[in-house]
């Protein structure tokens, strides 16, 4: 389990930004973009109307979709061609990494907020960030990396709420929202970069390498054989039925035990807002309670259970059946981190930034007790943008037969 929950008092981490250090990070940060993530290049489309909208003076909130860890990074090619550093709200663990990571988020730009609570703290900074207008403020939709570029999921209504915020407090009692889609191409050959990891997680399984079968079917056998065992860790045996069921069979298995004992069997919401309801009940009694040893790592397995259904979660269940070259890549990267916490970099990618049209938000727009009509904007912007960006391949990878 990756380290995204952090049982200590939260403290916020406000931005410090450092024009002299985001200079020299910034000047380094294509080489590591290539060395970390396979990154070759980076395109920009659609950032006139980003300018128009800063050069108008107006406070701009950017809200991306959220599939790979380098996004904020990526980002940084947008903010240079419109020359403004970007706010990054960003989950508080991503500060706890290390000492080197808590000194230099900040100063680029970046503060926290705690996913598991109310941080007023950060809501304030995000606000205020906004009404100055300085620096456009960059929150990711979805909340979490979902790795997938073609399938958008929930887009939480924090962004919209805060653009109201920062509307009725401004002078011109406006915010604008500009949804933003990031999407990679894989340029490379992709059954050469793709055998070695499949072949580890067949050896994972304890299994001969399975080259009697195509590549493509070799990849659905280890992803049943990965969902099967964790069936029959739950549920004693494997089930019956398309993986979408089954994805979701096991989700309620995990989650509506939890519920009944942390938040009165309240079961709305998708996967993931019951996710967050869980861990913020959970881990209210682990930070300062006087909770016994044993209760404390019976918490920390239901931590652990939670992660497992984020994991779930982003597995859509008829994602490789169209088996673009990405979906293929993702997939098959899906698997390595739940194996192993972290996936190799496949060179090389290459990034396209669009930028959606500018939605306004005035201080007149109240906020509406369910079905924002911003939130849904936003979301139908960015789908959009999902679509067109389908285009903008330039190259066609080479080993994508996986026959």
């Amino acid at each position: 389990m990756q380290r995204i929950i952090i049982d200590q008092p939260y403290s916020f981490v406000p931005p410090r930004f450092s024009p002299c250090l985001y200079r020299v990070l910034s000047w380094i940060l294509p080489r590591q973009l290539r060395k970390d993530h396979g990154i070759r290049s980076i395109e920009c489309v659609g950032t006139e109307k980003l300018r128009r909208s800063l050069e108008d003076g107006n406070g701009v909130i950017l809200v991306p979709n959220h599939l790979r860890p380098c996004d904020p990074l990526v980002l940084d090619s947008l903010a240079k061609e419109v020359g403004r550093p970007f706010s990054v709200m960003s989950s508080w663990h991503v500060f706890m990494d290390s000492k080197f990571q808590r000194f230099v988020a900040p100063r680029i730009g970046a503060f926290s907020i705690y996913r598991e609570g109310m941080d007023r703290g950060s809501l304030k900074c995000a606000i205020k960030t906004v009404i100055k207008g300085r620096f456009p403020l960059v929150i990711f939709g979805e909340g979490f990396i979902t790795r997938s570029n073609d399938r958008l999921l929930n887009i939480r209504e924090g962004p919209a709420f805060m653009a109201r915020a920062a509307a009725r407090a401004r002078k011109d009692g406006k915010a604008i929202i500009h949804p933003v889609f990031l999407r990679y191409f894989f340029e490379g050959d992709l059954r050469k970069t793709l055998l070695p990891v499949v072949e580890e997680i067949e050896h994972r399984l304890s299994w001969q390498p399975q080259i009697h079968l195509p590549l493509g079917d070799r990849i659905l056998k280890a992803g049943a054989a990965l969902l099967g065992l964790k069936e029959i860790e739950y549920l004693g045996e494997t089930r019956q039925g398309s993986f979408r069921e089954r994805l979701q069979h096991l989700i309620d298995h995990l989650l509506i035990p939890m519920e009944v004992r942390w938040t009165n069997s309240r079961h709305d919401g998708d996967s993931m807002i019951r996710v967050k309801r869980l861990r913020t009940a959970i881990l209210r009694g682990m930070i300062g309670g006087n909770i016994s040893k044993v209760e404390r790592e019976e918490r920390w397995r239901q931590l652990a259970d939670l992660y497992l259904v984020q994991q779930l979660h982003c597995y859509p269940g008829d994602y490789i059946e169209d088996a673009t070259p990405e979906r293929i890549l993702e997939t098959v990267e899906r698997y390595e981190e739940d194996l192993t916490d972290v996936a190799r970099p496949h060179y090389p990618l290459r990034a396209v930034i669009t930028v959606g049209d500018a939605i306004e938000v005035t201080c007149k727009l109240k906020r509406p007790r369910e079905n924002d009509p911003i939130t849904a904007e936003i979301r139908e912007s960015m789908e959009m943008m999902l679509e067109s960006s389908k285009s903008c391949r330039k190259i066609e990878p080479t080993g994508t037969d996986l026959r």
